[in-house]
């Protein structure tokens, strides 16, 4: 498959933002903590995390990105659309023109691709076997809002100190190796980290810096890295503006002529 389309599909595994009203302002990163001392049990840690639980009916990003990988290095802007727990658009454009477009529900992925003239529908499958984890609508949504994959509620895991962070290690695993780090003030999620050792495969999702809005606190960058054997995808993404609880339309339709992209399930 080529990269440029699953542009769309990279920025469904973002972070982004969050607020309880309609706004626009220009963020400003608020002070963060180490950790202190490894003695604190874990549901203590996720409890606090849970107080910056966040609260919004509709969020409208404009964002730009950089993607990396062996072949190719290329700036896009991109305009995420969401409307909670029922629906992800985003729209990435190259010098104001839309170039891909991506549609995703709890049920399904859409997305075409301009360059290509190529589009796709189907489940979350292909997705999932790119970043290396399983993903579904709502673990995507938590991306994007800088929250764990993980529903730290339904699981058991293991507080230590690692690059100045509370590194949560979840201990029921499945073959799968997940680590989540948290500063020592807000208990923010720093990063996140999904490696599968047996199959070489890893993500990374990190988030350098937050802001705080109506007093909830929101990423201003994400930097991913999708790791497969030797193969490398490099993204980061700056949030420039940022509209809450606003109405928000998301129209869809594949362009005339283009094909459709049939991915043989392994």
């Amino acid at each position: 498959m080529q990269r440029s389309i699953l542009y769309p599909f990279y920025f469904l595994s973002a972070s982004l933002l969050l607020g309880l009203t309609s706004c626009k302002s220009k963020a400003v990163a608020i002070a963060e903590s180490a950790a202190v001392t490894n003695e604190i049990p874990a549901i203590q840690i996720i409890d606090k995390y849970n107080v910056n639980a966040l609260d919004f009916t509709t969020l409208n990003i404009k964002a730009s990105a950089k993607f990396e990988d062996a072949n190719q290095s290329q700036n896009v802007m991109a305009e995420i659309r969401m409307k909670k727990n029922e629906k992800i658009m985003v729209i990435i454009r190259v010098l104001g023109i839309t170039m891909a477009k991506a549609l995703i529900t709890p049920e399904s992925v859409r997305y075409y691709d301009k360059i290509g003239n190529k589009y796709f529908e189907g489940d979350y499958s292909s997705l999932s076997r790119w970043l290396g984890t399983d993903l579904d609508f709502f673990k995507i949504q938590s991306l994007f809002l800088g929250k764990s994959i993980d529903d730290f509620s339904k699981g058991k895991y293991k507080v230590s100190i690692a690059d100045k962070w509370y590194r949560l290690q979840a201990l029921e695993t499945d073959g799968i190796d997940k680590f989540f780090y948290l500063e020592g003030d807000n208990y923010l999620i720093k990063k996140q980290e999904i490696n599968q050792p047996q199959l070489d495969r890893a993500l990374q999702v990190t988030y350098p810096d937050y802001s705080k809005t109506n007093e909830k606190f929101l990423p201003l960058q994400m930097l991913l890295e999708a790791r497969l054997q030797e193969q490398k995808t490099l993204i980061d993404v700056e949030y420039k503006n940022v509209n809450f609880n606003e109405e928000l339309t998301f129209p869809y339709q594949v362009p005339e002529g283009f094909e459709r992209i049939e991915i043989e399930k392994k």
